[in-house]
């Protein structure tokens, strides 16, 4: 009766991932212009003040929270692939998008590698920002791990071009099984990869 959520709420999956990111650029440009010194020192008026500037909890938080957003993106783009492979859903497309249905698994090997992408990103979200380790005496008792929150960021980040990449390529070949020509871009997209 109607189409799974992984199509119908693209829009809204998408746009709480571009806020995330708006969110995340607002902390970073904000971070980057900041006096992170200690102490401050205002020598016009004879002032020392010795404050927590360097402590990086908001870019951990922002960092943390992209990378949920980036999951985000990954996993809805997984349950598309889904949505073309099964042939309970994709609505007369060859099972697994196999030439030779039966013979060949198709884009099956794809799926998998998605999915388990994905569940490594499942992992990986979990925020570092909550977590803290004292150091140097105890007078270090709270730090961000906002190190932590970039370098995993960094491979939800791989993880999730990589899942688009699949989701690109089982699209294409979808589209090429139906005959349906799309737009200019998505066709120049296809040519140069059916190039290399």
């Amino acid at each position: 009766m109607q189409d799974a959520y992984s199509l119908r709420c693209t829009p809204q999956v998408h746009g709480a991932v571009r806020d995330a990111l708006s969110y995340a650029r607002g902390v970073i440009e904000i971070e980057i212009n900041s006096a992170t010194d200690n102490p401050l020192i205002f020598p016009d008026e004879g002032k020392v003040i010795s404050g927590g500037n360097f402590h990086g909890e908001p870019l951990a938080i922002a960092l943390d929270t992209l990378g949920i957003a980036i999951s985000e993106l990954a996993n809805i783009s997984e349950r598309r692939v889904e949505q073309m492979l099964n042939p309970a859903l994709s609505r007369g497309l060859s099972p697994f998008l196999a030439h030779r249905p039966g013979l060949d698994s198709g884009f099956m090997i794809m799926q998998l590698t998605a999915a388990s992408l994905i569940s490594e990103n499942k992992v990986l979200t979990h925020p570092a920002s909550v977590d803290s380790i004292p150091t140097s005496a105890n007078q270090e008792d709270h730090v961000s791990m906002g190190s932590v929150s970039a370098i995993k960021l960094q491979q939800i980040m791989e993880n999730m071009i990589n899942v688009i990449a699949i989701e690109l390529i089982i699209a294409s070949v979808a589209l090429e099984q139906r005959g349906i020509a799309s737009s200019p871009a998505l066709e120049s997209a296809k040519a140069a990869c059916a190039a290399k």
